[in-house]
């Protein structure tokens, strides 16, 4: 009989989505005719807008004909989808990158649950807590992690957002080699300054530290003077990866297109104090694990930074965004403590009266069929918070924010 790997045991329960799931379907077979309005995971409803339609049929008729077929292409991704990559998302923010520093793929949350196999095991991670589950989860599969004691695993360092810290992390004190941050922040929608940003490029220059920048949710800052790239800050480009996606920009959560960026100036050692690109070692892995993303998707994707892609896709984040006002706003006006939502399409709250996550979970599930995410599924500091997504239609949202004013218990 094989042996399995261990670490996967050490994970606790089931995936928080999949769990969400779970009692969703046990609620809707005793309850059949309840009218469910989910507002749990981050999955988007507003359709592909019409540039992305038509740049996807261009490249389908392309493989229509024996002279413009493609099969295999470059694992790390066709050169039109990403030097317009470049050019739209970078160099207007005076960020230099080269062609072979950018990688597509088929999503940020493949990217950044496999960023961790290039690392050491013995390598030290630092996580925001609360914050999306696949940070923890894919280092503990690896086994880098250790046990969990208390609802913490022993060689993660994790740092605290709350309320009183206005959910923006405290810089580390103990020795850390690899620092998650997700910025802005799911779940709890906070951003960073350009200060704030400057700090942690600082300390991973003077601890020989990696930062993992998970900046999927960038195109929805509204605010001046936000980064919407860690390489804006001085610096960050020897010492930070940066993860990008497609899937809430431009609504491909069902099409499937990301990109990192690895410059190939972030380095690490060996064992015996070598040092190497992790361009190179990333390179390596998509190249053996990776057959890229589809020509027909990538045709897609760059379509999306045309005149017209670009203005389409703004109406669909606006769209997103007054949702997300709809719901801080309705839930402030009931007396709800609310964080998040202004430049991130999440809605951050206080449970009434300290109540359990989970508890309000199925409060809110069975006294008005509405499905939100547990805080404590995002890490320990969740506890008592709740997170409700801007993504789903406007008449949803709308009737949503009306049962809880109207309905719910509090």
């Amino acid at each position: 009989m094989a042996s399995i790997n261990e670490n996967y045991l050490k994970l606790p329960g089931s995936y928080l989505f999949a769990e969400i799931a779970r009692r969703v379907t046990a609620f809707k077979s005793e309850n059949p005719s309840a009218n469910i309005i989910r507002l749990g995971i981050g999955d988007v409803t507003q359709p592909l807008v019409p540039s992305v339609i038509k740049g996807l049929h261009t490249a389908i008729d392309e493989m229509a004909q024996p002279a413009t077929f493609r099969g295999y292409g470059p694992e790390q991704g066709y050169d039109f989808l990403i030097q317009t990559i470049i050019d739209h998302d970078f160099a207007p923010r005076g960020v230099t990158l080269d062609i072979d520093e950018v990688f597509v793929s088929d999503g940020s949350k493949s990217d950044v649950g496999n960023i961790q196999e290039i690392f050491g095991l013995d390598n030290i991670v630092a996580i925001t807590d609360p914050v999306y589950p696949v940070y923890l989860d894919s280092n503990v599969m690896a086994g880098r992690t250790g046990t969990l004691n208390n609802g913490r695993f022993e060689k993660i360092v994790y740092m605290p957002c709350n309320a009183e810290n206005q959910f923006i992390p405290e810089l580390p004190k103990e020795k850390v080699d690899m620092i998650y941050l997700c910025v802005p922040n799911n779940p709890t929608g906070t951003t960073l300054s350009k200060a704030e940003l400057t700090k942690w490029v600082e300390f991973a220059k003077a601890n020989d530290a990696i930062i993992l920048f998970d900046a999927a949710y960038e195109s929805y800052i509204q605010e001046p003077d936000i980064p919407h790239s860690i390489y804006e800050i001085d610096g960050a480009k020897e010492v930070a990866i940066e993860f990008r996606s497609f899937s809430k920009t431009a609504g491909f959560t069902g099409t499937r297109c990301a990109y990192t960026v690895v410059p190939k100036t972030v380095m690490g050692r060996t064992a015996s104090g070598e040092t190497h690109s992790l361009n190179k070692l990333w390179n390596r892995r998509q190249t053996t694990k990776f057959n890229g993303v589809p020509y027909i998707i990538q045709r897609g994707a760059q379509a999306v930074y045309t005149p017209e892609g670009q203005q389409q896709i703004k109406e669909v984040i606006k769209y997103y965004m007054a949702n997300a006002k709809i719901i801080r706003e309705g839930l402030q006006s009931i007396g709800l403590q609310v964080f998040g939502g202004v430049n991130a399409p999440y809605i951050w709250l206080k449970t009434p009266n300290n109540m359990d996550s989970w508890d309000f979970f199925d409060k809110l599930l069975t006294e008005v069929n509405i499905v939100g995410t547990p805080g404590t599924g995002f890490g320990p500091s969740g506890a008592g918070y709740f997170r409700l997504t801007a993504f789903g239609s406007r008449e949803n949202t709308e009737q949503a924010i009306e049962r809880i004013k109207t309905k719910l218990s509090l």
